[in-house]
Parts: structure tokens; sequence; C-alpha cells
């Protein structure tokens, strides 16, 4: 690293006006208290037990005054010196260099505020690699479309399950109930463009599935309270993002208005390498997120929530969805990876997208979708998007961590939910996960 040159030498920190006042104090220890002359010190007697009995010893000792008020001395003189160095560094908040005393050097910008990265309520810390993406077991289907390549993840956070009713309730009642203005930059839609793009379609229970009897589902799944802790569905890849950024918004004017802290990362949709690696919880080339090659423990158990047969819903304990963090997590905290619902990614889907995409995040962009400045394009373009993770009414294969499949993102389905994630920007080694 090519060393800065400087016309001076460099400055310690320590103001030479406080070096020299130290120096007098040290001085006037000296003159009063080591100049001293010698004293003699009697100290008492005590108790011990012999052979014959307790006996009582006295005893005298002559020391020198002098090396005790020196000892002494010494001690205060090291406090006086600590105290007058950690003042000299700024250390204390008194000394060491002023806003703008910069003496002529490039120190950087003073007074900004300091940042620590948070840990998000109701999210893990997933921290950096490399893995082996795509597929890890045999291609039944022949797509063709998921061969293996090396790529690198940065750390992030990520949602330890998926949104529930509970949670996406209260984003609707943000809006809705509550009304509340959140500030700019962020964009408050009007009620009426909120119901029609953001609000749960219940309706998907009956559309999805031929001569099936949903009705039940379409009255009670969304606004019962019995189904709060369930994954939210019914919601398209738009209503999830502009979901992250009501929740990025919304974090960022409490830190703002309450502690005065500068603004977090944005929350949003995980890529589908994030998604990926985040699945298999670093177990290389696993097929599902609890690593073994079975849907079914030890005991006979289902280890996630699909169809294990032809017109066999039940067999995992539920025939619809399951409430969330019902099975077991895999090895980063993260519950429901495989099985539950889908959960929408952020990349645009496309067969050929592997080999194309950067090897270090990779995330791919249809480039119909967008214009040159990487703006979703104002055009009518529904693009497709990327689902990952399979749902409670698909067979094991869509559990698999490389299966790759798709939906329209303005299609909202009754088997299709998401979990957001967040970029840690204070991490950028494996150490201190």
């Amino acid at each position: 690293m090519r060393a800065k040159r400087s016309s001076e030498p460099p400055d310690t920190g320590i103001n030479r006006e406080i070096i020299l006042v130290f120096l007098r104090i040290c001085r006037i220890w000296y003159l009063l208290f080591i100049k001293w002359r010698a004293k003699t010190i009697t100290y008492g007697s005590f108790l011990y037990r012999s052979a014959f009995g307790p006996k009582e010893v006295r005893f005298n000792q002559t020391v020198s005054m002098n090396k005790i008020v020196f000892q002494k001395s010494l001690y205060v003189i090291a406090i006086l010196g600590l105290g007058f160095m950690l003042a000299g560094c700024g250390l204390l908040g008194i000394g060491g260099k002023k806003s703008g005393d910069s003496r002529g050097e490039l120190v950087g910008a003073q007074n900004r505020p300091a940042f620590v990265m948070p840990l998000p309520y109701g999210m893990v810390p997933i921290p950096p690699g490399t893995f082996h993406m795509g597929q890890a077991d045999e291609d039944p289907a022949s797509t063709m479309i998921n061969f293996n390549k090396q790529v690198t993840i940065g750390p992030m956070f990520m949602d330890d399950t998926e949104i529930t009713n509970n949670e996406y309730r209260q984003f609707t009642d943000f809006f809705l109930v509550d009304k509340v203005q959140l500030p700019e930059p962020f964009v408050t839609p009007n009620e009426a463009d909120f119901k029609l793009k953001y609000y749960p379609d219940t309706t998907v229970w009956m559309k999805d599935f031929s001569h099936h009897m949903g009705d039940p589902m379409v009255e009670y799944y969304w606004d019962h309270p019995g189904y709060k802790e369930y994954p939210v569905v019914g919601v398209n890849w738009e209503a999830a993002v502009f979901f992250g950024k009501w929740r990025t918004a919304f974090l960022n004017d409490w830190r703002k208005t309450n502690e005065g802290q500068p603004p977090v990362p944005a929350f949003r949709l995980p890529t589908e390498a994030e998604w990926e690696y985040a699945a298999r919880g670093g177990r290389p080339m696993a097929k599902y997120p609890w690593g073994n090659p079975y849907v079914r423990n030890s005991k006979g158990c289902m280890l996630a929530n699909f169809k294990p047969g032809r017109g066999n819903f039940y067999d995992d304990g539920f025939e619809y969805t399951a409430p969330v963090g019902q099975y077991f997590v895999n090895d980063y905290g993260l519950y429901d990876m495989a099985g539950n619902v889908s959960e929408w990614c952020l990349d645009d889907f496309n067969p050929t997208a592997v080999p194309v995409v950067w090897d270090l995040n990779p995330q791919f962009k249809d480039p119909g979708a967008y214009d040159k400045d990487g703006n979703p394009t104002t055009r009518k373009y529904n693009a497709r998007k990327v689902i990952r993770g399979g749902s409670w009414k698909d067979v094991a294969y869509y559990l698999e961590t490389g299966t790759r499949t798709y939906e329209y993102k303005d299609s909202a389905r009754s088997y299709i939910g998401f979990r957001c994630v967040m970029t840690n920007i204070e991490r950028s080694a494996v150490r201190g996960f």
C-alpha cells in the first residue's frame, strides 16, 4: 500500500501544551515529596500459635518515607498522565483535533454519525460464502436449465419464516386503517390503488383449481385470526416488492425520528442465487434444506409440507398451508425453505440465465423488462419471475434446492408467498458470524 507523503512529522494526536503541563506537574510532585526525610514507622503486633501456646510478637520496621511517598507519587503521576493522553487523543471528548482542524492533512470528513448494523426483528444473519449453485440430483423433467455453477454470495439478513398473514395485515392496516403518511421519497398510494394492487386476493383459493370447494379458504384464510400465523398468499410479485419498500421506509422513519440514526439498507426480495444459497444452509450440494436426500426422518415423519403422493395431501399433517415454523430449521436457522408456499425471487426467469449471469451476487434481468437505465419499462411487459422452494400442492421434486420454476409477476396464487432479505453492509468476511 502506498504510503502518504507529508511535509511534517505525523501528528500523534497529543498537543504539545498538554505534554508541557504534564512535565511541570511531575516536577512539582518531585519537589514536594521526594525530598522528605526518612522516618521510622512501628507496626503493631500479632499472635501466633506455637507448641507452648499462643504468643505475642512485637516488631519494628524502619521504612523510608521517601520510598512510600515515591510509590504513591508514581501512581498519581501515572493516572494523571493517562488522563492527559486520553484527553489529547480526544477519547474523553476533550482535546484532540477539533472539527475542521486537520492541520492541512487528508483526514476524512468529520462529524459524520456512527453506524452499527442492527439485526432486524424476525431475521437471521446469513454469512457470505461460495457454493455450487444448480441441481443437486437428477433432472427427471430433463429441463436442462440449471447446470452447476460456482458463485459467491455476500452477507445478508433473511426472514426466518415466510411473511405471515398477521405481518402483512400490519402493512395493509397502515394504509387502510391508520392511514399514516411516510416522508418522502416514499410515495403513498391512494386507497383505491392500494386495494387493487397490494391487497391479498382471497379468490385465488377458488380460481387456482378446477372443481374445488375452496369457499371456506376464501372466507377465512385471510380474515380469520385463526390463520394469523399462516403464510400470506394471494399477493403478486409487485405487491411483495412494494411491501419491502414500505417496510424499509417504516423502519428508517422510526430510526430517524426516535434515535437520530442513519438509515439501514432496504428490505427486498432475495435474488435466486441468494435464496438457493440460504436454503442449502451451508451444506454443499444439499438436495433439500435439511441436508439428506430423503423427505422423511428416521421416525418416518415428513420434513416439509408438500404433496407426498397422488391424492395424498395430509400425510405431512396439513392439507393446505401450515403455520410457519412447524418443521425443522436448516443450519442457518431458516424455516420452510422447502414446501408450505413457494417464494418470489427478485430475478426475471429465463431458461438460459445460468451461464449468462455473473458469478458474484448474480441476478438475471430480462432486457425487455427494463430501460437502458435499469428502470422497469412503462410499456406493458408481464415479465416472468423466479419462484423457489415448492409448496403444499407440489411433489417433492419442486422442494429440491436446485429446482427452478416461474410465475408471471402480476399473478397472485394460493401457493406463492415471500420473505424478505436485507444486505448486511457491515460484514465482508465469514468472521463475526
